[in-house]
């Protein structure tokens, strides 16, 4: 019985000689909280970016698919003027296309790359371009404002 109350007397003076953290700790350990949360967050950044990058290039594959096929059932490619539009319904200007699908080449209307923007369409009808102008939505840029241009793929 001695035993037990000798111990319950040590494990007392045990806690209360521990003390807490003190505000210098504290405050170290929020520090190295905040900047562990800000590597993850611009990491998790980089890789939406980057998977905004590889879906424009894969909605320039698609379309630049579809306007093979218009193509291959036209001749020629849309024009400049005719656009993207001529996807989804025959154009009224320009050589007549003959073979046209009733219900054209795309369904609904053209997407938008992923950030929102047009893609930019140029064409002599011999040949086309398709352009994301990537995230900051002008020409030219490094990195993720890098161009995506139907030519690079």
């Amino acid at each position: 019985m001695r035993q037990n109350k000798t111990k319950r007397l040590l494990s007392s003076r045990a806690l209360s000689n521990q003390s807490g953290m003190s505000l210098m700790e504290i405050l170290a350990a929020i520090t190295l909280i905040g900047i562990m949360g800000t590597w993850v967050t611009g990491k998790i950044f980089d890789k939406l970016q980057e998977g905004r990058q590889e879906s424009a290039k894969i909605q320039i594959q698609k379309l630049g698919g579809m306007l093979k096929e218009y193509q291959l059932k036209c001749g020629l490619y849309p024009t400049e003027n005719q656009g993207l539009d001529a996807l989804i319904s025959k154009p009224t200007d320009g050589k007549n296309c003959k073979r046209y699908p009733p219900g054209g080449f795309l369904d609904g209307k053209v997407p938008a790359d992923p950030w929102d923007n047009e893609f930019m369409y140029t064409s002599d009808g011999r040949s086309y371009q398709l352009i994301s102008y990537g995230s900051d939505g002008i020409e030219g840029g490094e990195d993720f404002d890098a161009d995506i241009n139907s030519e690079d793929l």
